[in-house]
């Protein structure tokens, strides 16, 4: 059974300046029992129907994010945090060809660890949830999409707040529902609900906003 997607090629051509790496981190995990598909506007590694990590490449590096990078083991010490209040996701991370080649052969064990942990069924133990009152609307959409549960609890405390306000702000729950699949994709791309088109949030003294919001 072909596993690749034709997106994801489309997707690497496009990268230009990451092309090559991005070629190699795609024979690597494909190489694997991961199926590749394109979600998010980028490529994504599943199991069993189940994100298990998300390829993508950024202005200085490309990436392999883990959705539960938090469970593996690292005793290599490789993988980095989003941010420091991030509690689910890590990554490795790569700044040129020679870089993967040398992990060549440990990408495949970190891989290995992450689809045994989904297989174990093992879950991210996310702290402080308590402190934001997550509407039932929000909850509900958690309880559908573990991964889209992962995406929000990636972001830091201070966009998961942005966006609670914004939901809970509605007064209908039809209203609260519509502005939740409005900014999905946001939370899944890690922006927060003030942040510009030109990557920085509208609040920040470099940007003047004249950018506009993501488009909405």
């Amino acid at each position: 059974m072909n596993r690749s997607n034709p997106d994801v090629y489309t997707y690497i051509v496009e990268s230009e300046k990451w092309e090559n790496e991005l070629k190699k981190l795609r024979e690597i995990l494909l190489g694997t029992e991961l199926n590749e598909e394109f979600k998010w506007r980028a490529p994504c590694y599943t199991y069993n129907n189940k994100n298990i990590l998300m390829l993508a490449h950024f202005k200085d590096s490309c990436r392999v994010s883990f959705f539960k990078g938090v469970l593996l083991k690292d005793e290599k010490n490789l993988l980095f945090k989003p941010g420091k209040n991030s509690q689910s996701s890590k990554y490795l991370q790569f700044e040129n060809l020679q870089e993967i080649e040398s992990l060549q052969k440990l990408i495949p064990l970190y891989v290995k660890e992450a689809i045994n942990i989904e297989r174990q069924g093992k879950k991210v133990p996310m702290k402080a949830k308590s402190e934001l009152e997550i509407p039932k609307e929000l909850q509900d959409q958690f309880d559908e999409d573990p991964s889209f549960s992962d995406a929000f609890y990636s972001l830091t405390p201070g966009r998961q707040r942005g966006y609670v306000l914004h939901f809970s702000g509605a007064k209908q729950a039809s209203t609260r529902v519509s502005r939740i699949e409005k900014y999905k994709n946001r939370i899944f791309d890690g922006k927060g609900f003030h942040d510009c088109v030109c990557g920085l949030s509208e609040r920040m003294p470099r940007c003047d906003g004249s950018h506009k919001q993501l488009e909405q």
